[in-house]
């Protein structure tokens, strides 16, 4: 493979999303290459000793690397602003991994309780089997913080903005906080996706993205990614990954590739479509509640505002009526589509109590305030205008 001489000057974000980590092979194909293969061949015995022994670069086999993967994996690294990147078939590959590899029986994880279900069965039912003890705190609350690690703690999982509520979590301070205890501080970013938030820069070790959301952006592919420093990925994740086989199909690691060259484009629209549609819902007399992180009157705002670039690309809202009136809602729309999928080019409207948040209970939805009644919408590249009329047409019908 042929790198090109990398730039002179230091590149702009933008540059890097069309730029970062190009390989072209001997042919100078314009667009990145798909090398879909499960294995590599050597020239001699020797040089496939010298690979797998690390003494001479090069890949190996499709679970431990593969060219198309790479790319996908410094790309996603540079806008990151992360030393190096595990690409995985998954978000919750990603999610799964992060948490997992650095733990071990004994252990104790302090998690904010309000976060995507498969993450609170991760926390809440599997590590228990392996003699990893949880706590769960509201994750605003930094006193809840202080009392839960006091007697030390291995990891923390943080989800902010918090899914489906959009809660805050003070990523700097908490850092602090376990840092202290002597534990990691893992980040899934990915309802911010990394166009609006930059974890690593707020003191967190680790960042995990579902790549199926805004990375991809287009609901084409599964995928997901673990960013941070290079010594970390290597003594912590790389053998576990290589092991475990999460491994990133290059197929989709081309397709998110391609999304990573708009994703900036895409993130900002889609957060100016959401502030006015956030402002037209928060007027409507069939809305009791509605969270957009880029409004003052969200709780968490003030943090929102020192973490996060813009406003995001998700919307949550109650509709009066409570389980009858979100179903009406959703059944209503004609331009929104009902898919419990977010970070899309199409816009998506989703009712958490049956969907997302299912396995949970009447009273720990409500402790993070999920109602028979909310709303989850992600809101994508459609015309504003017409996604306006789509929502308050489908409210008046409650």
């Amino acid at each position: 493979m042929t790198k090109r001489t990398p730039s002179s000057r230091p590149l702009r974000r933008q540059t890097k999303l069309v730029r970062g980590g190009l390989a072209r092979s001997p042919f100078m194909e314009t667009s990145e290459a798909i090398y879909m293969t499960s294995g590599f061949v050597y020239d001699t015995a020797a040089e496939a000793d010298a690979r797998f022994a690390g003494t001479e670069p090069g890949f190996v086999y499709g679970r431990y690397g593969n060219p198309t993967v790479r790319m996908f994996e410094e790309r996603l690294a540079a806008l990151e602003g992360a030393e190096d990147c595990l690409g995985t078939s998954s978000g919750m590959a990603a999610i799964s991994a992060a948490v997992m590899a650095p733990l071990k029986a004994g252990d104790h994880v302090v998690a904010p309780r309000a976060m995507f279900s498969s993450c609170l069965w991760l926390l809440e039912v599997l590590l228990p089997r392996f003699g990893v003890r949880v706590t769960l705190v509201d994750g605003h609350d930094l006193e809840q913080w202080r009392a839960a690690c006091k007697d030390g703690v291995a990891l923390t999982l943080i989800e902010t903005p918090a899914n489906p509520t959009l809660g805050a979590v003070d990523i700097a301070a908490v850092s602090e906080i376990v840092h202290a205890a002597g534990g990691l501080v893992v980040v899934d970013n990915v309802f911010a996706s990394p166009v609006l938030q930059n974890p690593l820069k707020h003191g967190a070790d680790v960042v995990a993205y579902s790549t199926t959301k805004h990375i991809d952006g287009q609901g084409r592919t599964l995928g997901g990614a673990i960013l941070g420093s290079a010594k970390l990925l290597t003594d912590v994740y790389r053998d576990h990954l290589r092991h475990t086989g999460p491994a990133l199909s290059p197929f989709n690691a081309w397709v998110l590739v391609k999304g990573l060259e708009t994703i900036q484009l895409r993130v900002e629209a889609q957060c100016r479509a959401a502030a006015k549609l956030a402002d037209a819902l928060a007027a409507h007399p069939k809305v009791s509640r509605l969270f957009y992180p880029g409004r003052a009157d969200h709780p968490h705002a003030e943090v929102h505002r020192k973490q996060m670039a813009m406003g995001g690309t998700l919307i949550c809202f109650d509709v009066a009526g409570g389980r009858d009136g979100a179903w009406r809602f959703l059944d209503a729309l004609e331009v929104i589509d009902i898919s419990n999928n977010l970070g899309d080019a199409k816009s998506l409207a989703t009712h958490p109590e049956t969907t997302t948040h299912r396995r949970m209970t009447a009273e720990d939805r409500a402790r993070i305030g999920v109602t028979g009644g909310t709303i989850r919408l992600s809101v994508g590249l459609e015309d504003v205008d017409d996604l306006v009329e789509d929502a308050v047409t489908a409210l008046d019908a409650v």
